[in-house]
């Protein structure tokens, strides 16, 4: 009873934001609005108001003249013959006009493949090609990224270069992007006839089948996101949101992003987050709101503590991932009054939100009215991840302070249920199962373990399958290993993710079978720097005799990850990647002691 009444005022208040979306999403639906539609009509409420702060060079967008950028973006793709269902790759750092190209395509129904700025060669080849770009638009700063793989993409992929142009370094045939668009109309094209669920763009997310997946979103997904939080959490026009998350992501580009587009926000562009910069940033250009990932919150509590920080008018932190253990330190040291965790993914239909500040949740689903938003956490076998189901073949319901993988039933009729997947259509099987909630339902699968308290807070425990978070990336362990067997002339390779004491996600791990320890480790760390990005890189070696493996020839993992780095519990020599060395180095007792520590930063 003391349960079901605590309940009641969070309970109303998630059902009124939820009602409220459904409501705005079933209007949107029959008025067969998108995005860019509800933009226009954010431009005519704003037109003057800033829209969008670049940090980098302190340049301001209005409104109206991102609805002018993004309309010479449309006109200029109709210019050169593209048509609604074509796909244009978006790769580029952090700018304001990131957002006004993609938006600039949606206005003619052209799809961006948003891909993130890190990836180079295979990986980079393969989100391209299995978007089935027709043109790619790059930054001059990722020149070289392009260039390596140029020669792989096939001829009639089109090259556009936006920023500081240099003919002699780009691929042949590349066109510099600004003098195209200066000479661009700034009208607002003829659109085409589009609806609410078409597809609005690709974002990718690792996965455990290998390369990168790109998963599709469509208008109503991307309004869903940003208008829940925003009703969730209280958030108004006049807020000034600091975004220094990358827009490739559904974070930086949905949740943060949206808010501009959607809801008439100022939103702060930041290239790359800085922690010595953050505090002054947001004093600077007075924002309200700022936009985290748990990383984010530990690398700022790290700083000497500065004048500065006391000194914004910052009151809500937006994100995922802030640590139980150093929410308060947070929140009373830089005095930001509420943290709006949430829990969500690019393709899920199962979003939460922390709406109430509780200390460490990550949301929350009522338990006497589960009806009102169909997601529940199922039980899972905890070696193999697998669900356990009953007599009668459907998942068994986890009850209070059991662990379980978070669902969500699927209703491709209703908006804030449907799943959209994935271009490869061969990934969509991985992330859905029958019979989860009833006979004969289809439930997605989130693919994190959750527990869920008496009162029905949800607070994140652990990923399943072959994928782990560092640096705020998701790591595809399947991907990892395909690189560094290549690179190590296809020995056995696995890939798992460590716990460290004090640090965010789990760093990456490397067991290799070379029995002869032959491996150069001076050219494999700069093999390393080439092939993978920062985050995806092993932070440990292991080098064994052979790697065991199941009866279908698969790694097994969990000896490993239970071994972790420690020199006393592994007979195996291990090799560390020393930060301030740039290379691995041998692992001894007391390096693992200064590692345990936290003397040694990572």
């Amino acid at each position: 009873k003391a349960a079901v009444f605590f309940n009641l005022p969070l309970l109303h208040s998630a059902a009124g934001v939820l009602l409220k979306v459904k409501s705005n999403v079933n209007r949107h639906l029959k008025e067969r609005n998108t995005l860019p539609k509800i933009f226009a009509e954010t431009v005519r409420r704003h037109g003057d108001k800033t829209a969008l702060i670049f940090e980098g060079t302190g340049e301001k967008w209005s409104f109206r003249q991102l609805d002018e950028y993004s309309n010479r973006v449309a006109n200029l793709l109709l210019q050169r013959g593209f048509v609604e269902g074509d796909v244009v790759a978006l790769f580029m750092e952090n700018r304001s006009q990131y957002v006004g190209l993609w938006l600039g395509m949606a206005k003619i129904g052209v799809e961006a493949a948003l891909i993130n700025f890190n990836l180079r060669l295979e990986a980079l080849v393969h989100c391209v090609t299995i978007s089935n770009a027709k043109a790619v638009v790059f930054g001059s700063e990722l020149t070289e990224a392009v260039c390596e793989v140029h020669s792989s993409m096939g001829k009639t992929v089109q090259m556009l270069c936006s920023g500081d142009w240099d003919p002699k370094r780009v691929p042949a045939g590349t066109e510099c992007l600004e003098p195209l668009l200066d000479a661009a109309p700034t009208h607002l094209p003829i659109r085409p006839d589009r609806c609410f669920t078409d597809r609005l763009f690709y974002i990718y997310t690792s996965g455990t089948t290998g390369m990168p997946k790109a998963a599709i979103v469509v208008h109503s997904r991307y309004y869903r996101m940003a208008a829940l939080v925003y009703y969730g959490f209280g958030m108004t026009s006049d807020d000034v949101l600091y975004d220094c998350l990358p827009l490739y992501h559904s974070a930086g580009n949905i949740v943060g992003v949206g808010q501009c587009l959607i809801h008439g926000m100022t939103v702060v562009i930041k290239k790359k987050f800085s922690a010595s910069r953050f505090w002054d940033d947001c004093a600077k250009y007075n924002c309200t709101i700022v936009q985290y990932i748990g990383e984010i919150c530990r690398y700022l509590l790290n700083q000497p503590v500065k004048d500065i920080e006391g000194k914004h008018k910052v009151r809500m932190a937006l994100g995922n991932g802030l640590r139980q253990s150093i929410w308060e330190e947070f929140t009373s040291r830089f005095n930001v009054l509420q943290i709006a965790e949430f829990y969500g993914a690019t393709e899920c239909n199962c979003s939460l939100g922390n709406f109430d500040n509780m200390t460490g949740a990550c949301g929350f689903n009522s338990q006497i009215l589960p009806f009102i938003y169909p997601i529940r956490l199922v039980k899972v076998d905890e070696e193999t991840m697998e669900l356990i189901r009953g007599p009668d073949g459907v998942c068994i319901p986890c009850g209070p302070g059991e662990p379980g993988q978070l669902v969500g039933r699927i209703n491709q009729k209703d908006p804030l249920r449907r799943f959209d997947g994935y271009v490869n259509e061969g990934a969509n099987s991985k992330k859905t199962a029958n019979s989860v909630f009833k006979k004969g339902d289809t439930a997605y699968l989130s693919g994190d373990v959750l527990v869920m308290d008496q009162y029905g807070y949800m607070y994140f425990k652990d990923r399943t399958g072959d994928t782990f978070r560092w640096k705020g990336e998701n790591v595809s362990t399947t991907e990892v290993e395909g690189t560094l067997s290549r690179l190590l002339d296809m020995k056995d390779v696995v890939v798992y993710g460590v716990e460290v004491p004090g640090a965010e996600g789990k760093a990456g791990m490397a067991a290799v079978a070379d029995p002869e320890r032959s491996t150069d480790l001076e050219k494999f760390g700069k093999d390393l720097e080439k092939a993978l990005p920062p985050y995806a890189r092993p932070v440990f070696l292991r080098f064994l005799k052979e790697v065991n493996k199941t009866g279908t020839y698969k790694f097994q993992k969990t000896d490993m990850r239970r071994d972790g780095f420690d020199p006393s519990m592994v007979s195996d020599k291990l090799y560390f990647l020393d930060p301030t060395r740039g290379r691995y180095v041998e692992l001894h007792q007391e390096l693992y002691s200064s590692i345990i520590s936290g003397k040694q930063k990572l």
